[in-house]
């Protein structure tokens, strides 16, 4: 069965009903390829609509579904159905990202299951084997993303490496390189031993290790004693071209230009002074190891000292130190302790807890080595970045974490971007190995300008977030000049997770303003990450992942994405709970439930809501203005990017008001025979509260919505490109709302008291209201119907006075009126005193027993103390309940 085919007359409008239990499986998939058929997710150039564009985060071609990308991709769907609804040209680009080195690895480690390598079927054959790897497990995250509705212009899907993507990045390298902005260099880089390649600062995750301090002696070559130090990384000591203290240490003052031996190595290195050194930090005096930390390496230039590099691609000493060669550093480590103390270098060996860097991809702890890299110059591209910012052209919903952006820009380093990969953007500088030229082209090709022979191209790629950075405008045809570049960008929103700001979202914003004079975006809408139920961070080693697939298996992914949305701030980390989502799925179900009711009750002619009927009640009035002001919040909500501020309201209201109270409400009217204007007044406001809580609640679950919107009306042939409902400020019914409220809140005082006494539903009682003031007393008169369905009332007496209300009635006091519900009716007197008399007697026993054992001299002194304190908090509450139970009698 299609959904949402335009019907031809209201006469057909019944001619689907909705199943009589909601079942996810049996629409989603339906639902999903219908939207993809009469493609409505796409988006075209339609100068007579204002664009808004959001443009996906791309996942990696080698990932699965988790948990972040569902509540990431939830959220923009969330925007972008919003916005197609209120009429934008709504365009959601997807696409994916190549992820050189999580792809790289992947297949290595498979190659590696079949005994080979990279180096036996070279970088071509390598290279098929990527391109078939993203055929096979490319689409998988593609495929995951429709299952949870996202309503993205798959028409426009793109990739980070196709020719679109490919051109921009040659465009940008070349118009750096041309500019002087990118250059290479040999400078400290941050190298990881296991993935084999330089990453970028922002690529180190920084976690605690435990650790050691190592004091060292170093003896001053002429003889006139040793200094003392301290490292964490005694393996380094073997690249050691000097050690420093501050110039202004007095300690130090006199050997500052002399010499000391290196331990177990006998080379002989300076003292230098140098201010980077602190006067109060351990000793006073560091190592200065200028091939394998940063610091050291700035040291090292400033004093023109030798670069000794000590290990290999695999953090293996180098064959230069024969007695370590070959050794993991950490193994070197171990032997270079014991070779030191024998030597009676060792000084002593403290526990030292520090932060170490390591690679975001594999988490190996990363080695700081000098290497010949490329490089883009980072100062002059951050200054317009910053300055966007401060000045409002971007803005960070929530504000505070503009913080994060800034310290990472205002103290950004160079931004090393070449990779020793082979699966990525090859850089495209080629190298003449005959006359040593170096050209910089966009051609795949090269012939030296020199001497005319053929040049090698340099074999390693770009970082992934080089391209990642071009994302925003490189989707969009640029640098072409096309149509959709001109209309389209800037894009609108931006929606990521906190921990990519360094990574992503600063790297677009320069690259945005460098290459197109503007901003790539005017909102960055920030997530905090999905934890477990305990706050942990879902992991691998943990085994604590969900599944979104999962969840949506056995529960629909409309109840997933309303648990992802709802109760969720901005910029905060969520917990996961298998308990919400039942929830979620419990309101779907009220929802569904509540639509089948209503049109179970719709006549076959249907309801035109074209035509207001003249009879509408007090409670259609309040029900009306109760959407209408729900529009109204909900919209500034979403603006806000309230979103989950937004869906608890919608919540409420479709639970609460429409459900629980309306509903019940006009019942009595739907079954009555004789009221029959009454009754087509109620099914209008019915279908007409309905269709606009549907159209709210759309964007947060877009399946059961469509489903049910498309039974109830023909008007309009889907929920997604029907028309956002707006709000209508000149509200007519505020009496009305007043009124229905007033009655509400008599009704659960009404409730509260009848709980408090544990009435039975079934008990019915006469209900008086008694107030002196005229107006209230017809809003009563107007109301008293709904006392019998919502307050089990067997009548109502509206009254000015307290004639004929019994002495013993209990009362009820609300704003302007009082309420009694005589006890007699409430409460079978003979039947009350009867249990209460047995629970008198009951607690007397309890009352008899735990005095008894507090009394017994041998209970006391033996009994635990927590047992003695046990047995008094008893006596004092049997002895309250029991003074509780005589007051209850005493009032019978």
């Amino acid at each position: 069965m299609d959904t949402c085919i335009k019907k031809a007359s209201l006469t057909e409008e019944m001619s689907k009903e909705l199943a009589k239990t909601y079942d996810p499986k049996s629409i989603e998939d339906r639902i999903y390829k219908n939207w993809m058929d009469k493609k409505y997710f796409h988006a075209e150039v339609d100068r007579s609509k204002k664009p808004f564009t959001i443009v996906m985060p791309p996942p990696n071609i080698t990932g699965q579904l988790h948990m972040g990308h569902a509540l990431d991709n939830t959220m923009q769907d969330i925007l972008i159905r919003y916005k197609r609804m209120q009429g934008f040209e709504a365009l959601w680009l997807p696409g994916t990202d190549h992820a050189s080195i999580a792809t790289e690895a992947k297949i290595v480690e498979k190659m590696s299951e079949e005994g080979v390598t990279k180096d036996d079927i070279g970088r071509d054959g390598f290279l098929e084997r990527a391109w078939e790897w993203k055929r096979q497990y490319g689409g998988r995250i593609v495929s995951q993303l429709k299952k949870i509705g996202s309503s993205c212009d798959w028409d426009r899907e793109r990739f980070t490496m196709d020719e679109g993507c490919n051109d921009a990045v040659k465009e940008v390298f070349v118009n750096m390189y041309n500019k002087g902005w990118i250059y290479k260099g040999e400078r400290i880089i941050n190298w990881c031993p296991h993935c084999l390649t330089s990453i970028s600062d922002a690529e180190v995750e920084y976690e605690d290790q435990a650790g050691k301090f190592w004091h060292l002696r170093y003896k001053l070559a002429d003889g006139s004693g040793s200094v003392e130090l301290a490292t964490t990384r005694p393996e380094t000591l073997l690249g050691d071209t000097a050690i420093a203290v501050n110039p202004n240490d007095d300690r130090y003052k006199s050997i500052i230009g002399k010499t000391v031996i290196l331990p177990i190595v006998g080379r002989e290195i300076p003292v230098v002074a140098d201010d980077y050194v602190g006067i109060d930090f351990g000793t006073g005096v560091v190592k200065i190891t200028p091939a394998h930390d940063p610091n050291d390496f700035e040291v090292g230039l400033r004093h023109n000292l030798p670069i000794i590099n000590v290990m290999t691609d695999d953090a293996r000493i180098t064959e230069d130190y024969p007695k370590y060669a070959g050794m993991d550093r950490y193994e070197a480590r171990a032997q270079i302790v014991k070779d030191l103390e024998a030597e009676g270098a060792l000084v002593k060996i403290e526990d030292h807890d520090h932060n170490v860097g390591t690679c975001y991809r594999c988490h190996t702890t990363i080695e700081p080595r000098v290497s010949k890299q490329w490089f883009v110059k980072m100062e002059e591209l951050a200054k317009p970045a910053i300055e966007a910012v401060k000045k409002g052209d971007t803005k960070f919903v929530p504000g505070y974490f503009d913080k994060t952006y800034f310290h990472w820009l205002e103290n950004i380093r160079d931004w090393c971007i070449s990779r020793q990969l082979w699966w990525g953007h090859q850089i495209p500088a080629f190298y003449c190995d005959d006359c040593g030229e170096m050209t910089v082209t966009k051609d795949d090709h090269a012939v030296c300008p020199k001497c005319g022979k053929e040049m090698r191209q340099d074999p390693d790629t770009l970082d992934t977030w080089f391209s990642s950075a071009l994302w925003p405008f490189s989707t969009l045809g640029w640098p072409k000049a096309t149509e959709e570049m001109d209309y389209f960008y800037p894009t609108s929103t931006l929606v990521t997770g906190y921990d990519i700001i360094p990574f992503w979202v600063m790297r677009m914003m320069f690259s945005g303003l460098e290459h197109t004079g503007k901003v790539p975006f005017d909102t960055v809408l920030i997530h905090g990450l999905v934890r477990d139920s305990q706050g942990r961070k879902m992991s691998k080693s943990l085994g604590n992942g969900i599944d979104p697939l999962e969840v949506i298996d056995k529960y629909g992914a409309d109840a997933l994405r309303f648990t992802l949305i709802t109760g969720n701030a901005p910029g905060n980390d969520m917990r996961f709970y298998w308990e919400r989502v039942e929830a979620s799925r419990n309101f779907a179900n009220k929802v569904w439930n509540a639509s089948r009711f209503i049109m179970m009750n719709m006549p076959e002619e249907g309801i035109d809501l074209n035509v207001k009927p003249a009879g509408l009640t007090a409670a259609d009035k309040w029900i009306l203005s109760k959407v209408n002001t729900l529009s109204r919040d909900v919209t500034e909500n979403l603006d806000k990017y309230e979103l989950g501020i937004a869906a608890d309201k919608i919540y409420e209201f479709v639970w609460d008001e429409f459900c629980d109270w309306y509903i019940e409400m006009v019942k009595p009217r739907l079954y009555s025979t004789d009221d029959t204007e009454g009754k087509k007044a109620a099914l209008y406001t019915l279908k007409t509260v309905l269709i606009s809580a549907l159209k709210l609640l759309h964007p947060y679950m877009p399946f059961i919505t469509e489903e049910i919107f498309c039974t109830l009306q023909s008007e309009e042939e889907s929920i997604m490109i029907s028309d956002w409902p707006e709000f209508t400020p000149d509200n007519a019914y505020v009496k009305e709302e007043q009124d229905i409220e007033r009655i509400k809140e008599a009704v659960r005082s009404i409730r509260n008291v009848r709980t408090s006494m544990n009435v039975a539903p079934s008990k019915k009682a006469t209900v008086y209201v008694v107030s002196d003031n005229e107006a209230v007393r017809e809003t009563f008169e107007k109301g008293s119907l709904f006392f019998g369905t919502l307050a089990y009332a067997s009548e109502v007496s509206v009254q000015s006075d307290m004639t004929g209300i019994p002495e013993d009635a209990v009362s009820v006091v609300i704003p302007e009126a009082n309420i009694y519900m005589p006890f007699a009716e409430l409460v079978d007197i003979a039947k009350e005193t009867e249990r209460l008399k047995k629970e008198e007697e009951r607690l007397q026993g309890e009352i008899k027993r735990a005095s008894g054992m507090l009394s017994n001299e041998k209970f006391i002194s033996k009994a635990p103390e927590a047992k003695v304190q046990e047995e008094k908090a008893k006596l004092a509450k049997y002895e309250q309940m029991l003074e509780e139970v005589r007051k209850q009698l005493a009032k019978l």
